[in-house]
């Protein structure tokens, strides 16, 4: 394994255990701080004072609004989600000192605030709600140019490598990598052949390098890709989806469409992606009945709840669950949890947690009745098994981490279908080795790694046997990893210690603990 990628999973386990909003606060909160430093030398274009301006203009619009609504809504405020908002918007909109101009930026925060309620489906707002805000000032400079529209400063050669730097860290906790790659790579490619039939209309030389450079370094595409069209909230289920919203958005950003006197650029170009996005999503949101809960292992908990409408997911996939209640803390009301039952087993939904957390959310959860109905807000993932039946396939497991398995191995056993699978589970305790009847029915090798040998272990399952897993000890108990795809579901330091072992298999598809 290179140098690089070992650095990127060790990357990846450390900014896994940071939750999104803390995150996004940390990178904004940084690249304004950046920013601030080089205003004193004028590398961008507000100056410092215009900058603490709107910072203060746009905290008032986004943090009254927020707290007002919330107050509506009888629900704790979130002061990182109007952090972040504040933020976006200071790098979007154009600082100004001007009376006017401070007038319409406290319009665009308020907005932007008001969209996270208004323009929202099942507790999920809809669209990029600094984009919504941006758009609305755009749209209304047509009638009112004193108050100002989108400038994009933010784009900047002087905050090209910030922007970079702070945004791929997103990017890793987000894993949206890929999807904000070839967002760029058609933004940019699509505005260079623009600027190149503008050059040639206007009978001018073109310098392809240097337009090249400008057009990247120069333009908001990087802070569009990283810091708003990554947002998780707004982006579809299936990474194929993912693709084509961040290809629509890139071309309608790289070649603006005009319409009247206000163009599809921009952030007017990532409100028609999100529109996109929710298209893919609607049908994913649905309300769930609470059955109740069985006890699997000492620390794990088995959900049962009852869709009031069939609702499509594949195998491996997860949902986000809202459960509303008083103060929560950081995370807020909603969480992902892999759904434990198969397709077939509609409309029952079950999903598991590990208790011991003392977490507002997790609190809430155990206070729920039966009876009582929660929001699923989407359905999310590409956590899912190999097309190709005949694809041998290699499962791992740590704690928690089996639920995805399970619902794949049921789909499996109640399809009809069978694959080569070998699945090693490791687990804290033999007492912890939850699932196990649904495992045992499945009729695979399975290999566990517990501190202490289990009592009993059912035909076809053997504990390793003191084997320390790490990459030497994965590649010991499976040799023919090399002819298997491999599936990981675990915490972020366990998918780095075992990446070396791992990319020996056909291919890697991993499910981490992000703490979203």
């Amino acid at each position: 394994m290179s140098n690089l990628t070992a650095a990127w999973n060790r990357l990846f386990a450390v900014v896994g255990r940071v939750s999104m909003y803390r995150l996004g606060v940390l990178a904004l909160g940084a690249l304004a701080a950046v920013a601030f430093a080089l205003s004193f030398f004028g590398l961008v274009g507000p100056d410092p004072l215009e900058l603490l301006a709107a910072w203060a203009v746009l905290g008032v619009a986004c943090a009254g609004t927020d707290a007002a609504a919330h107050r509506l809504l009888r629900r704790d405020w979130r002061w990182e989600s109007s952090l972040i908002t504040v933020l976006i918007l200071l790098f979007v909109l154009r600082p100004t000192l001007d009376p006017w101009g401070l007038v319409g930026l406290l319009i665009a925060g308020v907005v932007a605030s008001a969209s996270k309620y208004l323009l929202a489906w099942q507790g999920r707002h809809i669209f990029n709600p600094a984009a919504v805000g941006a758009a609305f000032l755009t749209v209304l400079s047509v009638w009112l140019p004193v108050l100002g529209s989108s400038a994009w400063w933010v784009g900047a050669p002087s905050l090209a490598a910030p922007v970079i730097l702070l945004g791929l860290v997103v990017l890793v906790r987000t894993e949206k990598v890929r999807v904000i790659t070839l967002f760029l790579v058609i933004a940019v490619a699509v505005a260079f052949v623009r600027t190149s039939i503008q050059y040639q209309q206007a009978g001018l030389d073109l310098d392809s390098g240097m337009v090249f450079w400008q057009i990247l370094w120069s333009s908001p595409f990087l802070f569009l890709g990283a810091f708003m069209l990554s947002e998780p909230l707004t982006l579809p289920p299936r990474r194929w989806q993912q693709f084509t919203v961040a290809g629509l958005v890139g071309l309608l950003a790289g070649w603006p469409i005009d319409i009247g006197e206000v163009s599809l650029g921009q952030e007017r170009a990532l409100l028609v992606g999100n529109l996109l996005a929710f298209a893919f999503a609607v049908r994913t949101a649905v309300r769930l009945t609470y059955l109740g809960r069985t006890v699997l292992t000492p620390t794990v908990r088995e959900l049962a709840f009852r869709a009031e409408r069939r609702f499509g997911f594949v195998a491996g996939q997860y949902l986000e669950l809202e459960v509303p209640h008083p103060h929560p803390d950081a995370r807020g009301t909603r969480r992902e949890f892999s759904i434990v039952s198969a397709p077939e087993e509609l409309p029952e939904v079950r999903i598991a947690l590990r208790e011991g957390s003392q977490s507002s959310y997790k609190k809430a959860l155990a206070l729920v009745e039966p009876g009582q109905s929660l929001s699923v807000t989407g359905v999310w993932g590409d956590f899912v098994l190999p097309a190709r039946l005949s694809a041998p396939v290699l499962m791992v497991a740590a704690g928690i981490g089996v639920t995805p398995f399970v619902s794949q191995l049921r789909h499996l056993r109640l399809s009809g279908e069978h694959r080569d699978v070998v699945f090693v589970y490791v687990a804290s305790d033999a007492d912890e080795l939850a699932f196990r009847d649904d495992l045992e029915r499945a009729g695979i090798l399975v290999i566990v790694f517990t501190r202490n040998e289990p009592a009993t272990l059912p035909p076809h399952w053997r504990w390793a046997n003191g084997v320390r897993l790490d990459a030497d000890g994965l590649v010991q108990v499976v040799p023919d990893i090399g002819a298997r795809h491999a599936y990981i579901s675990g915490p972020p330091a366990l998918i780095a210690d075992l990446a070396p072992a791992l990319e020996r298999a056909r291919s890697i598809t991993t499910d981490a603990f992000s703490g979203y």
